[in-house]
């Protein structure tokens, strides 16, 4: 799995999320349960992972929505 996304904005994990899922490709949030560790301050990143096969389209969904990209 690649990671497509990083942010620490729940709202734009959870679009990029569905937009995503609109297009039929499975993604995977990492770093949820941080916030347990870090006192629910939101300061760790959440991560957006995807097959190796749909990071192309991936990240050309979340530039089409101006959202950030991860290389």
């Amino acid at each position: 799995m690649l990671e497509v996304m990083r942010s620490n904005d729940p709202t734009q994990i959870a679009f990029a999320s569905a937009l995503m899922s609109g297009e039929g490709i499975e993604v995977f949030e990492m770093d949820v349960h941080m916030s347990v560790l870090e006192g629910s301050i939101g300061v760790l990143p959440r991560r957006l992972m995807v097959r190796r096969e749909d990071a192309h389209l991936a990240r050309a969904i979340l530039r089409d929505n101006d959202l950030p990209v991860t290389e």
